[in-house]
């Protein structure tokens, strides 16, 4: 791993999202050094499936040795931007550094993303990037050492990065279109750059999307933050690039990675965007079962691709599917709001039912081998919540029947 040499000792780092995942990290990280960091976040209390809080980021960060001042974020709000922005110049003299980490994600096709879905991506990912940057860069501009990093992708324009959630592909975009601009404009003064993974990282939002087994095939947030740190150490000139977590620790002399991974000697998944996963992620089939190219990924992916309106008049519930077995996860089907929607991981609202089964089981009764109801006389299926929805998703899947 990358050690720290105190470069950042007395530096001023403004990171949203800094209350969990790699934000935090970078904050640590940056904490080793003496650094003061702004944790500017939303999660002022405790979440009940996400865990920290700017508060406990703070504690961490001050027993490293670092200086932390919380602010409740939500980077939409300009108010509040405004106001930790002015905190943390008054509190530490100006900011050096600017880390947009705060992202909202989804990753449904087009059908089955809803517009508050839309806007809450755009909001978070393009405009509060820009927004944040903005409001920031009065006091970059006097820093020696200015540094705006964006952890969001290369601009890759393969359609295959587009065609399954292209909204999300355009808010995550929206992050690097503002380094590619913003290097130009502030060039000789800040530098601008975005970081992006290799590999899927281990985070709660991780677990979130693909299940509870997805960790074991992603490295840990400290890949993440060991390549900021290199990043931060380059001077002004280092500007519009788009670099990967493992190319940049390779300049550095990292040689071993597998420090990085949470389960040494098993196969990474490939993070979006980058033209060699492309292959991977086509491929991974069974051995990324929780994931959306595995067989109940499969059958996931034909049904956001048929859902409609009247499937969702017809059905009005929303379900969460807990798979246990060969392909176990956390699925659901939302057919209830707008135009319908499904994809791994929570469900975007509370379900109105809980349906337990092993994935074999739930393959079946999807083709139409084994009905839902047959499914939970025999034991097979546990449901928890509105039992009438188990009968209108045998309409449901009569409706979808013959794509599936």
């Amino acid at each position: 791993m990358l050690q720290n040499t105190g470069r950042l000792a007395g530096k001023t780092l403004f990171i949203t999202g800094a209350s969990r995942g790699i934000g935090k990290a970078i904050a640590l990280k940056a904490a080793r050094d003496g650094a003061n960091v702004v944790i500017a976040a939303k999660t002022a209390h405790v979440h009940p499936k996400l865990p920290g809080t700017i508060y406990t980021a703070a504690e961490e960060i001050e027993a490293l040795g670092g200086k932390a001042l919380p602010c409740i974020v939500d980077v939409r709000d300009e108010k509040q931007i405004g106001e930790a922005v002015e905190l943390a110049v008054q509190k530490f003299g100006g900011i050096d550094i600017l880390v947009n980490n705060a992202s909202a994600i989804n990753l449904n096709g087009t059908l089955g993303t809803s517009m508050k879905t839309v806007d809450l991506m755009l909001s978070v990912n393009l405009r509060g990037t820009y927004l944040t940057s903005k409001l920031c860069i009065p006091h970059l501009l006097k820093s020696k050492c200015a540094h705006i990093l964006n952890l969001s992708p290369p601009l890759n324009l393969n359609p295959f990065w587009f065609k399954n959630h292209t909204a999300y592909t355009m808010a995550k975009y929206g992050m690097s279109m503002c380094v590619l601009g913003m290097a130009e404009e502030f060039r000789g003064s800040i530098a601008v750059n975005a970081l992006w993974p290799k590999t899927a990282i281990h985070t709660a939002a991780m677990d979130m999307l693909g299940g509870a087994d997805v960790g074991k095939q992603c490295r840990t947030v400290d890949i993440m933050s060991d390549a900021a740190y290199a990043i931060f150490s380059k001077p002004s000139s280092y500007t519009g690039n788009f670099v990967i977590d493992e190319d940049v620790l390779r300049k550095e002399g990292i040689k071993d990675f597998d420090v990085y991974a949470v389960a040494p000697g098993n196969t990474l998944m490939p993070d979006f965007f980058l033209d060699e996963a492309e292959t991977s992620l086509q491929n991974l089939g069974d051995q990324n079962p929780s994931g959306k190219h595995g067989p109940i990924g499969e059958t996931f992916n034909i049904i956001r691709s048929i859902l409609n309106p009247d499937i969702v008049k017809s059905t009005g519930g929303v379900y969460r599917f807990d798979l246990s077995g060969e392909h176990a996860g956390v699925w659901y089907i939302d057919v209830k709001n707008d135009a319908g929607s499904a994809g791994c991981g929570e469900p975007p609202v509370q379900p109105d039912v809980i349906m337990s089964m092993d994935s074999a089981d739930f393959s079946k009764m999807f083709a139409g081998e084994l009905k839902p109801t047959m499914a939970f006389m025999s034991g097979k299926l546990k449901i928890k919540g509105d039992m009438s929805l188990a009968i209108k998703m045998e309409k449901m899947m009569t409706m979808m029947k013959s794509k599936l």
